[in-house]
């Protein structure tokens, strides 16, 4: 949905919470879910879609009858696209994911082919004067990253996205562009992390492929890189570094870095307290990375791959004082995406609190035209904290978001 008609910012809800990986599972899920979703918010205006599709269903919507078939529902529907979330390229429900959802990653031309066919889709899907974004895999998870010929090679697979993204602009006028999306423990991490590769090895890499695929000049190749290639700005993630969101997104200006997408998340977060520890082995599951950030009194930030492996680390302190180390833990928080409106029981809160007017505010100040609410963890939420009807659940979030913005339109 617009935010008003006169806002060029577009809101929905990613559709990775819910569970499907061909296209028939997906459009089930846009014509009964999202559906639903749009009448209990009582949305009379064009409903945007945020969409998350396999690779299986890209591969699926290759075909002119299966991209009809989308048409005719978001005509019938008064539905419209302009977002796919491309991170996750298999399974994303049902069974274990962690590290798998960043394979293929950026190094293959599987990761490649998955992103250029989603391009195609969403360019075939998007209206007239609506830009389309699409998310994908923060270049890769860390530990898979070597050497500068790996950063390279990732490089020029995402200048190849930029050609292809630049041709479709100019045959048929549709603008999209990529956002890489920063997440703890990958390749890209910090804000500070993501600039350095957007200036350095991405130009080195890309820059080249660009031009000797569209003969174009150094200048005019970075142009493209820039339009097409940017980051996606997940608040979960950058809260989880200990980072302030309007500080980051002016990072990103000030390097001249397209922000393509705001994903609206929250993340949880407890004092570093036995009590805090212990109520967090509720959320301690097999499907997802929940990765572990503590936070300790210099400023220093302390990491844990998983969980599980922080609850081990956590466990074996003594209460209270061997928990404050030299320098002292003062806080945790966990990726672990909760719904922005929960708010879990002492001693766990949520980083919903770092969305604060100074962050909206500059999403208002044209930040990024769009944002995407993306909490996929309803299926895995333990039931003391679940807020129940995932439809309702997702329309709360909307209501949570839009009653922080409407004040400052």
């Amino acid at each position: 949905m617009r935010l008003s008609n006169s806002s060029p910012i577009h809101l929905t809800y990613c559709q990775n919470i819910h569970p499907g990986e061909t296209w028939e599972e997906h459009y089930q899920a846009l014509a009964i879910k999202a559906v639903a979703v749009q009448k209990a918010l009582s949305q009379a205006s064009p409903f945007g879609l945020g969409l998350r599709l396999s690779a299986t269903a890209a591969q699926e919507l290759l075909t002119p009858q299966a991209l009809q078939l989308g048409r005719d529902l978001f005509a019938a529907q008064n539905l419209y696209p302009f977002s796919i979330n491309g991170f996750p390229y298999g399974k994303f429900h049902r069974g274990p994911v962690k590290s798998d959802v960043y394979a293929p990653d950026w190094q293959t031309p599987q990761r490649l082919q998955y992103t250029l066919e989603l391009g195609r889709t969403l360019a075939a899907w998007l209206p007239e004067g609506v830009e389309g974004s699409i998310s994908t895999v923060p270049g890769s998870y860390a530990p898979w990253i070597k050497s500068r010929d790996q950063q390279l090679e990732m490089a020029r697979n995402l200048g190849a996205v930029a050609v292809d993204f630049a041709k479709i602009e100019a045959d048929s006028g549709r603008f999209l562009h990529l956002g890489l999306e920063p997440e703890p423990d990958c390749f890209l991490e910090t804000t500070a992390q993501t600039i350095s590769f957007f200036q350095d090895a991405l130009e080195q890499g890309a820059i080249e492929h660009i031009r000797r695929a569209l003969g174009t000049g150094t200048e005019r190749a970075l142009e493209i890189l820039r339009r097409h290639i940017g980051v996606c700005f997940d608040t979960c993630h950058v809260a989880l570094q200990y980072e302030n969101l309007a500080e980051s997104l002016l990072a990103y200006k000030r390097s001249g870095i397209r922000i393509s997408k705001i994903q609206l998340s929250a993340a949880l977060r407890t004092p570093a307290t036995r009590e805090g520890a212990e109520a967090l082995k509720a959320f301690s599951e097999p499907t997802y990375l929940h990765q572990v950030k503590g936070l300790k009194s210099d400023g220093t930030v302390h990491s844990w791959p998983d969980l599980p492996e922080a609850l081990e680390a956590l466990e074996a302190r003594e209460p209270r004082e061997a928990l404050a180390d030299t320098p002292c833990l003062q806080e945790i928080r966990v990726h672990f995406h909760v719904p922005l409106f929960v708010a879990p029981s002492t001693p766990l809160s949520s980083t919903a609190d770092t969305l604060d007017e100074a962050f909206w505010k500059e999403v208002l100040n044209g930040a990024c035209p769009h944002l995407e609410i993306e909490t996929y963890t309803f299926d895995v939420l333990p039931k003391e904290v679940h807020p129940g009807d995932i439809v309702e659940s997702i329309a709360r979030e909307y209501r949570w978001v839009l009653e922080k913005i409407k004040p400052l339109l």
